[in-house]
């Protein structure tokens, strides 16, 4: 059942489709009262109509309505913001576990405060797609598959039994388990309808745009379905799911004109790392972008899905295309139901959401073009997916590097004990076929595939040193590359299956052969990967590897046959075949090629078949029995699920905030630090805090697991927190990983946390630019809270790690213009004094006092980064779920 407001400006009105009449709120209606929307954006009118729907007259009003409105007279800066309530929330199991901890944990609170758990549930539909566990621990091999499943099980067993728990306590909240495939694809391909409908509290049916928050922040990619959403913290979904609005300020959207068509040879990933690298340029960190123009109707959905995948690496809030004839197409392909997609379409049309290259040119607070023909085969790195490289030139980048940021005069290479083969600088030790991002796009998977056949009928194969693998984020790409024949090519040069997952691109890589791994570490050589993921942030794939591309599925297997990125793909052989030396051309397949095997191996009845029984699972899951509960039976000495201390001491009524004085920085950090740096993840050290932690509770090394399947545990996490092997802190030069100082010595972040807790110390983190980009880790922000960090403050956040601060009680301030931790010459001996915490407003100036140890002291400008209402309720009830679990209380 669908909450619906006051519709005080008369705008619903009712449309019959397929023979079934559904209510809606007419924008035409809306128009008529509130002013002309022909040139509105249609990101902006999947606001306007969200404002109709929900108008009560207290969240939402006309007025905020009237300036969705009102925009197009300024679209620049706005500054209202508006209470948004989107249709739906999705989930991975990463995020989607410590979600399910703090409703689980909040079901306790309320009842020690005297409410009812019941009261905890999800009031709109919930989707958790379990696609983050799965590693490549085997590979190569035709049982592949089979043993990286019968691993992830075992490691998973507490989990998995926790999720399934919460599948039968919690209302509208369903799991699609493991094996299945990345919730994006599976989002993309299955749940998504474009239009959504449900009933209204007076029996009527409502239609109206499908719309999402997701934990994840690559949430984004369905915007290529017509379909508002975007990533989130895991706290900020847990408000959403328990009918609080998402508080924004109506944002700028950005117009992202597409003219031409791709050229002979050029993919959708060539495109997507151009568009990303333009995008970055322009700057749209906060944004919408919006894709408009000639170009969108030579573009399939699978491209354009491929381009709003990556929002997230070119800044943006969403990367947003309107619905049209290829949406429709789209849909039948997958299977969705006549009825859908025709009340889809006639939806679309009523309300003036259908685009169409005849229609006005929406107005846009900023522009930018790109003719697609001038697209170059492309790939991103070293280090940041913004960072397009012409394929050409890749070599030269990584040469390049090699003497500027290794400091090596020349390239390296070593034995490899027990092999027949060397290995060296530049050398790709990682080939994965992976993502989302790419893996939803059959263009791209058959001409990884085609490239394969080609190679193999010349006799080429992989590299012995590269670690191959195909990971799919649908079983839908498994059927038609069987039907197609190209599994088998794919297998015969190492690209077996090895689970249906994230993955490579979130670190899931596995570990490497140990003969290669040790004449990595052991030689310092400077190893590569190449992946067809979204992110490639140094030690995210591999803690053995320093040099990471992005690259299309199809150049992928050209790397992993070639072996380094050291020499020019175009000028020298890919390998020496069975009749002499192969070049890339040689291997390259035409754009006839690939479109004539997707017509001829892709059809709906492959999507409805898959996504039949899609909430059944294999024999493992349906093993898997639990025990229905209102509250969960928290198990005793569970390293993987563990009841956090969020509410511990919890009252109705929150406690005044204290001011912020003598706090010490526990780090100072550069620009670009990501959420990967701060929120756990990847592999734990044996040594580190949560490493010995383990082993103090009998769990051997080889059963650590990763940082992300340990989310639900906040005593593993608050110890990993910062314990990136990658990162930089300032006040311990030349030391890389997570450390800090202590008194003078040198030692692990959480043990310094710990001895300032014991002191009563505050603590802050002072950063660069940029602080926060990356995946939507919750964790980033639970375990800055938990360490004691009571401020950060930085050059500039990126969205959703800002929000996630915010929700967890810790002040974002940003730096005034001109003011630096360098402009300071900060070297962590000094001590930062905030007051008038409780008195804060939105965005105002705060300043802070500046103490060094020789006593002396200066004050410098800071801007109060919680930028609305809402989000200072929230910082004042000690967080948003306090907050949301008062409300529910009282």
């Amino acid at each position: 059942m669908t909450a619906i407001g006051n519709d005080t400006l008369g705008t619903r009105d009712s449309l019959t489709v397929s023979g079934k009449t559904y209510s809606f709120y007419s924008l035409p209606k809306a128009a008529a009262k509130l002013g002309d929307i022909s040139r509105l954006p249609f990101s902006m009118k999947v606001l306007l109509e969200n404002m109709l729907r929900f108008d009560d007259g207290v969240t939402v009003t006309p007025e905020d309505a009237q300036a969705i409105v009102d925009w197009q007279q300024n679209p620049k800066a706005p500054s209202r913001e508006i209470q948004y309530r989107p249709a739906r929330v999705l989930m991975q199991d990463f995020t989607g576990v410590p979600c399910v901890v703090d409703l689980a944990a909040m079901r306790d609170a309320i009842t020690k405060l005297g409410g009812d758990a019941a009261k905890i549930n999800p009031l709109v539909p919930v989707h958790l797609v379990i696609d983050h566990s799965v590693m490549v621990d085997e590979f190569g091999t035709p049982k592949a598959f089979e043993d990286n499943v019968a691993l992830e099980y075992e490691r998973n067993a507490e989990r998995y039994e926790f999720l399934k728990w919460g599948s039968k306590a919690l209302n509208n909240f369903s799991v699609v388990p493991p094996g299945t495939g990345i919730c994006h694809q599976v989002n993309l391909e299955y749940i998504a309808q474009s239009i959504w409908s449900s009933v209204a509290p007076d029996g009527e049916t409502i239609a109206y745009p499908d719309t999402l928050v997701g934990t994840d922040s690559h949430t984004t990619m369905v915007n290529g379905l017509g379909v508002l959403g975007w990533g989130v913290g895991g706290i900020e979904a847990e408000a959403a799911m328990l009918g609080q609005p998402v508080s924004m300020l109506i944002p700028e959207v950005v117009g992202f004109k597409l003219t031409g068509k791709l050229a002979e040879g050029i993919t959708a990933t060539d495109l997507v790392l151009t568009v990303t690298q333009m995008l970055r340029a322009k700057g749209v960190v906060g944004r919408f972008v919006e894709f408009y123009g000639p170009g969108l109707h030579s573009m399939t959905l699978a491209d354009r899905a491929t381009i709003a995948n990556m929002a997230p690496e070119y800044g943006a809030t969403c990367g947003f295309f309107p619905i049209d004839d290829k949406t429709l197409d789209y849909m039948r392909l997958t299977g969705r139901s006549d009825e859908n997609v025709a009340l889809v379409e006639a939806y679309a049309k009523a309300q003036g959401m259908w685009h169409d290259v005849s229609g006005p040119e929406p107005i846009f607070t900023d522009t930018l073009e790109l003719d697609m023909s001038t697209v170059r085969p492309s790939l991103a790195g070293p280090k940041r997916p913004q960072d397009r490289v012409s394929l050409d030139s890749v070599d030269e980048v990584f040469n390049g590097d090699l003497t500027k940021v290794y400091k090596k005069e020349q390239p390296a290479r070593v034995s490899v004990e027990g092999r027949d083969h060397d290995i060296g600088d530049g050398d790709v030790v990682i080939a994965a076929i992976t993502s989302c991002t790419n893996t939803s796009n059959p263009s791209v998977l058959i001409a990884a595939g085609l490239v394969a056949r080609k190679a193999r009928a010349l006799g080429l194969t992989r590299k012995p040193w590269v670690k191959t693998s195909l990971a799919p984020g649908s079983q839908v790409v498994t059927d038609y590359l069987n039907k197609a024949g190209l599994s088998e090519d794919l297998d015969a040069i190492g690209f077996n299956l090895v689970g249906y997952g994230c993955t490579t691109c979130i670190g899931n890589s596995g570990p490497l052969a140990e003969p290669i791994s040790a004449a990595i570490n052991g030689n310092d050589i400077v190893a590569a990967s190449v992946l067809s993921g979204n992110r490639n942030f140094e030690g995210r794939v591999s803690p053995d590897v320093r040099a990471n591309f992005l690259a299309s599925p199809p150049l992928v297997v050209a790397y992993a046959l070639k072996g380094t990125v050291t020499e020019d793909m175009y000028e020298t052989p890919i390998g020496q075949g069975t009749n002499g030396p192969v070049f890339l051309k040689d291997i390259w397949p035409s754009n006839e090629e690939i479109q004539g095997l997707i017509n001829a191996n892709i059809d709906d009845e492959m999507f409805r078949s898959r996504y039949g029984n899609v909430y059944l699972g294999d024999s493992h899951w349906q093993g898997i029995s639990v025990t229905v509960s209102d509250t969960y039976s928290w198990p005793t000495g569970s390293t993987y699920i563990h009841n956090p201390p969020y509410f511990e001491g919890m009252s109705m009524t929150p406690a005044p905030v204290q001011d912020i004085v003598d706090a010490k920085p526990l780090a100072i950090l550069g620009d670009s630090i990501t959420t990967d740096h701060i929120s756990p993840a990847g592999s734990i050290k044996a040594d580190s805090p949560a490493g010995v932690f383990l082993q103090e509770h009998q769990v051997s090394k080889k059963d650590f697991n990763s940082y992300g399947a340990r989310r639900g545990n906040d005593e593993v996490m608050v110890r990993g927190t910062f314990a990136n092997i990658r990162i930089k802190n300032e006040m311990v030069p030349g030391v890389e990983g997570g450390m800090t100082k202590y008194a003078g010595e040198v030692m692990p972040i959480y043990d310094a946390a710990m001895r300032h807790k014991a002191d009563g110390t505050a603590l802050v983190i002072v950063a660069g630019k940029e602080y926060g980009t990356g995946s939507s880790r919750d964790w980033a922000a639970k375990g800055t809270n938990l360490l004691g960090v009571r401020a950060v403050i930085t050059e500039s956040f990126e969205r959703i790690h800002r929000s996630n601060l915010v929700g967890m009680g810790v002040l974002p301030l940003q730096f005034a213009e001109g003011v630096t931790r360098e402009t300071l010459k900060l070297d962590g001996s000094e001590t930062f004094t905030i007051t008038g915490v409780a008195g804060l407003r939105p965005r105002q100036d705060v300043e802070v006092k500046l103490t060094r140890a020789d006593g002396s002291s200066e004050t410098f400008l800071t801007r109060c980064r919680i930028d609305t209402v809402n989000e200072l309720e929230y910082f004042l009830n000690g967080g948003i779920l306090h907050y949301v679990l008062r409300k529910l209380a009282a």
